[in-house]
């Protein structure tokens, strides 16, 4: 399971380079052994994570050339669409508030269980070969199972789908995951205690304060990216104009 992981993060490191323009459409990737010191790991792990980026359609590989990068679409390789973070955490807060209210009343014993297991998980409080965000994940899909209703686990899980092919969504629900713990403990208990109690209103509250708050999240990150990115280019004009002084 580590090798898996190692690959997958080594492909959504390449993606963000491609995402950031670093490599852009038509352009040819480095070579396997330039990429493998880049990233600190071996030439089996590059080659793996291209081959799952030719898979979404990211990259193509040629031999004897090397791999070169597609221009990306409107959808993943999978078939679902791109999107951006507000969008679909405003989309998960909708499906997954009442996903969590049709499940309180149906939910049993066992589901609670299991749900404070993966809280444990995700808070680092018991030893498991899941990361904390594929406890974070399978708790809100576990949630959906115990609808019953094969359409929205269906729905809900596309949308974890599009979270985790996008390495940028990645990247921003990571820094903002990451950003304070606490806050992903105590809404994620408050989610639980509404399950315990079979309160379909108070389930339904909970799972939107946590996307709500989520939002709140991302829109501080946003404004705090938008600043770096003008300070930057702030930086840049003064030192091209100091420099074209000098000369002058």
């Amino acid at each position: 399971m580590a090798e898996q992981r190692l690959y997958h993060k080594v492909a959504n490191q390449i993606l963000e380079l491609i995402d950031s323009g670093v490599f852009p459409p038509g352009s040819r990737l480095p070579g396997e052994r330039d990429l493998a010191e880049k990233f600190g790991v071996s030439r089996v792990a590059i080659r793996e994570a291209e081959i799952a980026l030719q898979a979404q359609g990211r990259l193509e590989i040629k031999v004897g050339s090397g791999a070169y990068v597609l221009d990306g679409s409107e959808y993943t390789a999978h078939g679902l669409p791109k999107v951006g973070p507000f969008e679909l955490t405003e989309a998960r807060a909708l499906f997954e508030a009442e996903s969590a209210a049709l499940a309180a009343p149906m939910i049993t014993d066992e589901t609670i269980a299991e749900l404070e297991r993966l809280i444990q998980v995700m808070m680092g409080k018991i030893d498991s070969d899941m990361t904390a965000d594929e406890a974070d994940e399978e708790f809100h899909l576990t949630i959906a199972k115990a609808t019953n209703n094969p359409a929205i686990i269906y729905v809900i899980g596309s949308m974890w789908g599009m979270r985790k092919e996008a390495s940028q969504l990645q990247k921003v629900y990571r820094s903002v995951c990451d950003k304070d713990p606490s806050h992903r403990e105590d809404e994620h208990q408050a989610i639980l205690d509404a399950l315990k109690n079979r309160d379909s209103s108070a389930a339904r509250i909970a799972m939107r304060a946590h996307f709500t708050r989520m939002i709140e999240a991302l829109l501080v990150a946003s404004e705090e990216e938008a600043y770096r990115a003008v300070k930057k280019k702030t930086s840049e004009s003064r030192s091209r104009f100091l420099l074209s002084a000098q000369l002058d």
